[in-house]
């Protein structure tokens, strides 16, 4: 029996996929920069994996958890170079996503699809919260994994035993922490994006000045007029809350820098904390105003 003509072209268009896959092709530098970072870390970690057996060998016996950071170092902060750099990729990104179209004017073109301006907007709300660090995560595991293929090839070559570095590095629980952490990060840096997105849609010129401008402000007005930093505090704490927020860690431990455990994360508290839903709810609301700031702006 033949398709019916009209079952055969309707056919799902997946509108927010091919955003998606469009926002990749136009802005490369969401994965390459990243894979530069990658590979520098990749280089300047062989020194740190060369020195590894003499570390070894001069690990304290009577402290093992200063014994096991000095080990896990290496393998966990790897990581964190890579996923700094999505998050400075995610900031310009977002400042450039909605003012670039606008400037270069091919806004025409797009509003000319059958692409809502909803799903343009929340298409490139989605690259810096949710594709780069997917990209960081990725790129995080495999540089992970080839350090310690090389700490294993070290220390055969010197006669060492392997099994006693790679079993200090909790692999699995490495993957869960740096899953929530990602998580985490993206859901707390969610009001930045979003805030970065709406000026990117209003500026019509140096939309990174209008970005810090509005902030600076009323810090300074608030220092003059009140002689308070309340708003300053609050802006350190959308920066930093995110660590203090989603990780328990005891400083007074020698391996308070390495979190590759668990029992060192704040599901709970993360979710109770009131600053991430207060963002949630203005990164809503920045995102509901840029979607409608791309309805009506004008080409530049």
């Amino acid at each position: 029996m033949n398709t019916p003509p009209n079952e055969a072209l309707e056919r799902p268009t997946r509108p927010m996929y091919w955003s998606v896959r469009r926002e990749l092709w136009e802005n490369r530098s969401i994965y390459i920069a990243p894979l530069i970072v990658a590979a520098f870390v990749l280089f300047g970690s062989f020194f740190s994996v060369i020195g590894l057996p003499r570390r070894m060998q001069n690990l304290p016996a009577n402290d093992p958890e200063k014994a096991h950071a000095i080990i896990v170092k290496p393998f966990s902060f790897a990581p964190a170079p890579i996923i700094f750099v999505t998050l400075i990729v995610g900031i310009f990104y977002s400042l450039d996503a909605l003012y670039g179209e606008r400037r270069d004017r091919s806004i025409l073109f797009w509003k000319s699809l059958p692409v809502s301006d909803r799903t343009a907007v929340l298409a490139k709300a989605c690259i810096p919260i949710i594709v780069l660090p997917l990209v960081g995560f990725v790129l995080g595991q495999i540089v992970q994994l080839m350090l310690l293929m090389l700490s294993t090839v070290v220390l055969l070559a010197h006669r060492m035993n392997p099994a006693a570095a790679v079993g200090e590095f909790r692999w699995f629980q490495e993957l869960l922490v740096m899953i929530y952490g990602l998580t985490v990060h993206a859901l707390w840096f969610a009001p930045i994006y979003a805030w970065l997105l709406l000026v990117s849609a209003w500026a019509k010129r140096t939309p990174l000045l209008w970005a810090v401008l509005p902030p600076i402000i009323i810090g300074l007005f608030e220092k003059l007029v009140f002689n308070t930093t309340y708003f300053g505090l609050l802006l350190k704490y959308r920066v930093t809350g995110a660590m203090t927020e989603a990780f328990g860690i005891d400083p007074s431990k020698h391996n308070s820098g390495v979190i590759d455990r668990v029992g060192q994360l704040s599901p709970i508290r993360f979710l109770a904390a009131p600053g991430l839903w207060l963002g949630l709810l203005f990164a809503a609301g920045c995102l509901i105003a840029a979607i409608r700031l791309r309805r009506y702006r004008e080409p530049i």
